[in-house]
């Protein structure tokens, strides 16, 4: 039994069942989570103690790798990146709070009361001081903006699991069918498996259909179920790693790229470690993280937090799908209204590869289209119109 909820079953000895919840690490009673200002779709409510502790909410008790990822990146005052490069017990603590009951803010040692079974929790993550003297102003100041949550965290799913079939999913892919397999997914997480496999084709138009797909479900899945979706990023990213230089990735960075962008706020976190791929000498690799970049840039550009002068060196580059794809993100980056420097430079090189009769292949919902890079650059100019 955790230890924390050890002591409170000794502690419990009258007939109220609730004990004022604590912090673990101070003793101190603590609020209510409230949801942030910049409130993400499905982020878990948070707070923290006057001891510097900060903790998030899980309604179901069942997603704890979620809680601990939105504890410490809170913690981190929302900076992916620290948080992702810090050590348990050298940088930070981590303690749990079970039995947790949102609405009468206690703990409930015997796990019901009033009718209602209590099965949330509390994930406490304490930064060091040395680290909090940083990004503890910026947690204050996000937690003063905060709102009360107005009603328990929905948990659970809303509809009854369908009975996954492989060849249905194959011929739903493959006809780019969306309703049903959303349908399927809103009830079953399992059909993530399903897709993974289907991404080892050597028919790339049915490739980046489950890429795409799988993007689409996982938005979904990612309501009711974040914590799976995030641990297939991390085995598509370890796909990548371990596939070795000049080896093919089967469609894991454009999957990568279709999950981000169908969840943005909540895993845009993930994209700088696209760049970390980018900057390998891997000219196989190389074109489908610009690819994928695209299409993240396509929807959220300020999550590819680069100048255009970053991207206007594989403009120059040789192969034409490097070429090409770099030309399209820089012609998504232009059409939002995030300013970034280095536009004389991109129009400098978009300009030369105008007459560039080479052709890809660009990947639309469901569509391959091909298009000449000089088309793409001429597109990329006018996005950029008088800008710079």
């Amino acid at each position: 039994m955790n230890k924390n909820k050890r002591n409170l079953m000794e502690e419990y000895t009258g007939r109220d069942p609730r004990v004022k919840a604590a912090c673990p690490f101070c003793g101190l009673p603590v609020e209510r989570p409230a949801e942030l200002k910049t409130h993400r779709p499905f982020e878990m409510p948070v707070g923290a103690c006057s001891c510097g502790a900060v903790y998030a909410y899980d309604a179901t008790g069942h997603n704890l790798g979620t809680a601990f990822s939105e504890a410490l990146v809170f913690a981190s005052n929302m900076d992916w990146d620290l948080a992702w490069n810090l050590l348990p017990g050298e940088d930070y603590l981590e303690d749990l709070v079970e039995n947790y009951d949102i609405e009468s803010n206690c703990i409930i040692p015997v796990g019901a009361y009033e009718g209602r079974r209590i099965s949330g929790a509390l994930y406490f993550i304490r930064m060091h001081n040395d680290i909090q003297e940083v990004t503890r102003p910026g947690v204050q100041s996000k937690l003063k903006q905060a709102k009360p949550v107005a009603r328990p965290v929905p948990a659970a799913r809303q509809k009854r699991p369908k009975k996954i079939d492989k060849k249905e999913i194959e011929q739903l892919v493959a006809g780019y069918q969306l309703e049903p397999l959303l349908d399927i997914a809103a009830g079953d997480k399992g059909i993530i498996r399903y897709l993974q496999r289907m991404l080892y084709t050597g028919d790339e138009l049915l490739r980046l259909k489950t890429a795409d797909v799988l993007g689409q479900v996982s938005a979904v899945i990612a309501r009711y179920e974040p914590n799976a979706v995030s641990r297939l990023l991390q085995r598509l990213f370890t796909s990548i790693s371990d596939a070795g230089y000049g080896s093919s990735n089967w469609g894991a960075v454009d999957t990568i790229g279709e999950i981000i962008a169908g969840s943005p706020d909540i895993f845009g976190g993930y994209t700088p470690t696209l760049f970390q791929f980018l900057e390998e000498d891997d000219a196989n690799l190389r074109p489908s993280v610009l690819r994928a970049m695209g299409v993240i840039a396509r929807v959220k550009p300020e999550l590819i937090n680069k100048t255009y002068s970053y991207f206007t060196g594989f403009i120059r580059m040789e192969d034409d799908r490097t070429r090409g794809y770099a030309v399209l993100l820089i012609k998504h980056l232009a059409s939002s209204t995030t300013t970034r420097p280095g536009v004389p430079e991109a129009k400098a090189e978009l300009a030369a590869v105008t007459g560039d009769r080479r052709v890809i292949g660009i990947y639309t919902r469901g569509v391959l289209e091909q298009r000449s890079i000089g088309q793409l650059a001429t597109e990329a100019l006018e996005a950029l119109g008088g800008q710079g």
